[in-house]
């Protein structure tokens, strides 16, 4: 008898593990480049866990790229470069000789 194929793509709780270490992972390499990723797997957490989720691994990867993307982008809008951030030099170091 063969044993039952086991798709990890499915499970929550892979996702789940995924996003919390992908959260870790920003804390490590802040500018929110993990952020947005690790809210796309947590998303996907969710879904299949209260039952909503797909069983196709390309929609569910789907699903993920969709969602980081979005949460990238709203971060990036709510969190993105503020005016007046960028330093801007009126004398170069050389001009005092």
């Amino acid at each position: 008898m063969e044993a039952a194929a086991i798709d990890i793509w499915a499970l929550w709780w892979v996702w789940g593990l995924g996003a919390v270490a992908l959260l870790i992972l920003e804390i490590f390499a802040p500018g929110f480049l993990f952020l947005g990723f690790g809210v796309g797997a947590a998303v996907v957490a969710a879904l299949m866990g209260v039952g909503f989720g797909p069983e196709n691994a390309a929609v569910v990867a789907v699903i993920f790229a969709v969602v980081s993307l979005f949460a990238w982008l709203a971060m990036r809008q709510i969190f993105g470069v503020r005016k007046g951030q960028v330093k801007v030099w009126d004398k170069d170091i050389n001009d005092d000789v």
